[in-house]
């Protein structure tokens, strides 16, 4: 066969199988009578199957011949063909591709950059030798020097192809498939690209070999900003499941995200000023404040609304603020103005703290509600913020609110009117809820003004999952799933629409009102996540880890990255919370330390001690952010200067705690409430009880108000500069 290329026409073409056989066979003699090269013979083949008119296995040849080597045999990705110029070429390849999509694709798309380094390394180390895998990790390893410096200080050690195969940390990589959770637009535009790079050339072949051996790519329908409505997303979840496990990232037992000694420079430049409104907003809010101003003119010696707007709207255009091309929200409504409009006039008639004057404290004033008849049942309270809805989470699963002014809850669907409302359908313990964004209404306020009161709330449970009620209905409308343990916190954002979550599984997410499943995936705490805050211009949130972890991370929404850690605590974080200002961010913990931390330096200010054992629950900024304000397990709501005090001398164990408390303003017994509200007196009482040395007082405590025997869950300032305070009867 290999002897007789040129047969008759009857005989029909000879094959390309053929031709590559005789290709294979060694040498064929020349018209001089010399051996001929490959390259050669081939064109020879080529030139005769032209002359007779064979053209597809002309074609065939031409293929082929380009996937042989100067000796004939075949270039393939097989295993045992490797180089660094090879895996340089494909890794160059696949990272130019991340870093050059779209924006909001990035995050997913940098996920394949770590497991393609690795294998890359470990298959040049296995069938190239120590040599060529060097020179690749030192070309390509200190982009991850940040994020995995640990696992590239393990790796670094790999030099022989036994050492693969004995290290626990490679063997973990290669006897396991590396999951990579992408969306669905990511997905296919990867396989796309691939497909069109499919050649040795250019190096899609070979991250194709590494994808199809050592990863699995799951494709997701999370990732994309554009907007759905709740019945498109309702509707969509009937049809399909989604399975949790398409949420998983890596390999168990392998580190995927950072670790807390990946930012301790704290030198990431940050932009903590307010997002500016948007245009079409801000004219439609001038235009009414303005009529307002007409219709109510200020007193003697106050400003104007459209002053105080004017004021704001300065104090927001600021060149270190986030744009609203960052952080995508909704078009605004009717109900945006009115509720712009109403936070410039609480905001002008306030109550001001101006902060700490001649050692005296301002007169802040308090209304505490107390739950009775509880059974020890409830997990956390809530207030709106326009002050009329308190919301508990129970024991028992379920979620109760209340009006706080003891009117009846109305529902959208038919029903008997009830001053309370259940909420049932998780089916395990509720640890959290939040109420959507709110302020109380315009006195008045007539049918055609639309309502500024809370529309949504928020749970997380036990159960796995984080649950959108509304509030109008008393219905859930979505259940929002990812999470791989109990859910241990929720909170809206600033501007509502986005949301965040944090859990058993080490994560913190950020998720949308409009979205079945999260936007950002933050990892890096080395245990649970317990504690979340936002900071109020909605760029960044900041997560807390519990007894082990003992930190406080500050992220990135809009990149996803940790830019700030903030050590410090020496137990478990309870409470977090940012100031108005976006300046300072206070964290407490068990032993009832509370902590203020300094953003733009990543650097601590000072200390607060005052509360007894059991640990601080909540805590909160006064609207200027001179104040900070705490509930713990002791009982006590207190009141700090967040100013340095001008005589920081410490105090000694004969410190004193008042006894009087100031009584519980209001009580709610079996979901009613009764009782007056009066104004709690801001001064520290007299005749206390010392505590010894149990309990150690700083010097910025402007005041305390303690209860009879009510642990403190929830302290809340308004925007006109009153706390609300929520506690249980244990007595």
């Amino acid at each position: 066969m290999s002897n007789h290329q040129s047969q008759g026409p009857g005989n029909g073409p000879p094959s390309a199988g053929m031709s590559m056989q005789h290709q294979s066979g060694g040498q064929a003699p020349s018209s001089q009578g010399q051996n001929l090269s490959q390259q050669n013979l081939n064109q020879i083949v080529i030139e005769y199957l032209v002359k007779k008119g064979y053209n597809r296995t002309e074609q065939t040849l031409r293929a082929e011949s380009a996937h042989v080597d100067k000796d004939g045999r075949p270039l393939q990705d097989r295993p045992d063909e490797h180089g660094y110029g090879k895996y340089a070429k494909a890794y160059t390849l696949i990272r130019d591709w991340a870093e050059g999509n779209l924006d909001v694709y990035k995050f997913e798309c940098r996920r394949l950059l770590w497991p393609m380094f690795v294998y890359s390394y470990l298959e040049l180390i296995i069938h190239d030798g120590s040599s060529e895998g060097e020179k690749f990790f030192t070309a390509f390893s200190s982009s991850f020097e940040k994020v995995h410096g640990d696992e590239l200080r393990t790796l670094e050690t790999i030099k022989l192809q036994q050492h693969v195969f004995d290290n626990s940390l490679t063997k973990l990589y290669r006897n396991n498939k590396y999951r990579i959770p992408l969306n669905t637009h990511v997905y296919f535009g990867l396989t796309t690209f691939l497909e069109q790079k499919d050649t040795p050339v250019d190096g899609g072949r070979t991250i194709l070999y590494l994808l199809q051996s050592y990863c699995e790519l799951r494709e997701t329908q999370r990732g994309p900003l554009d907007q759905f409505s709740f019945d498109a997303i309702v509707n969509k979840t009937r049809a399909q499941n989604v399975d949790d496990l398409d949420l998983q990232e890596g390999i168990e037992g392998a580190f995927t995200g950072v670790s807390n000694k990946d930012i301790m420079d704290n030198t990431t430049p940050l932009k903590l000023g307010l997002m500016a409104m948007e245009h079409d907003l801000a004219s439609d809010v001038r235009a009414e404040l303005e009529d307002e101003d007409i219709k109510n003119p200020p007193h003697s010696g106050k400003s104007t609304l459209v002053e105080e707007f004017d004021h704001t709207i300065k104090r927001e255009d600021s060149t270190d603020a986030p744009s609203r091309s960052e952080i995508p929200l909704p078009p605004s409504r009717a109900r945006d103005v009115m509720m712009e409009v109403q936070k410039i006039k609480e905001y002008r008639d306030r109550f001001k703290i101006e902060g700490r004057t001649g050692g005296v404290g301002p007169g802040i004033s308090v209304c505490m509600w107390t739950f009775h008849n509880s059974m020890d049942s409830i997990t956390c309270i809530e207030f709106s913020d326009d002050t009329n809805l308190v919301a508990c989470g129970t024991e028992e699963s379920y979620i109760r609110v209340w009006h706080a002014h003891g009117e009846v809850l109305h529902s959208s669907l038919a029903g008997e009117p009830s001053t309370s409302r259940r909420l049932i359908g998780h089916s395990g313990p509720v640890y959290n809820v939040s109420f959507s964004p709110s302020i109380e209404s315009p006195e008045d306020a007539g049918s055609p003004t639309p309502s500024t009161a809370p529309q949504l709330l928020l749970s997380a449970s036990a159960d796995k999952t984080v649950r959108l009620w509304s509030l109008t209905s008393w219905t859930c409308l979505v259940v929002f799933k990812g999470h791989e343990g109990p859910v241990w916190n929720v909170r809206w954002g600033p501007h509502g629409h986005y949301f965040a979550t944090c859990g058993w599984d080490k994560t913190l997410r950020v998720w949308a009102q409009d979205h079945i499943s999260y936007l950002r995936l933050m990892v890096g705490h080395d245990t649970s996540v317990n504690q979340i805050a936002w900071h109020p211009n909605g760029a960044y949130v900041f997560s807390a880890s519990d007894q082990a972890d003992k930190t406080v991370r500050m992220w990135s929404f809009v990149t996803g990255d940790c830019v700030r850690v903030f050590s410090g605590h020496t137990d478990m974080i309870s409470a977090l919370e940012c100031s108005p200002s976006g300046k300072i961010l206070a964290s407490a913990d068990n032993t009832g330390c509370i902590i203020l931390w300094d953003l733009a330096k990543g650097t601590m200010i000072k200390r607060c001690r005052g509360h007894g054992k059991g640990g601080v629950h909540s805590l909160t900024f006064s609207v200027e952010s001179t104040v900070l304000v705490s509930g713990g397990s002791d009982g006590t709501v207190r009141v700090w200067d967040v100013k340095l005090p001008t005589d920081p001398h410490p105090t000694g164990d004969g410190d004193t705690l008042p006894t009087n408390a100031a009584n519980d303003a209001a009580r709610i017994t079996n979901g009613t409430a009764s009782g007056t509200q009066p104004n709690a007196n801001a001064a520290t009482a007299a005749g206390s009880k010392k505590k010894g040395k149990d309990t150690t007082i700083t010097p910025d405590q402007i005041s305390a108000f303690p209860t009879k025997k009510s642990p403190v869950y929830k302290v809340k300032f308004t925007r006109m500069n009153l706390v609300m305070a929520g506690g249980l009867n244990l007595g």
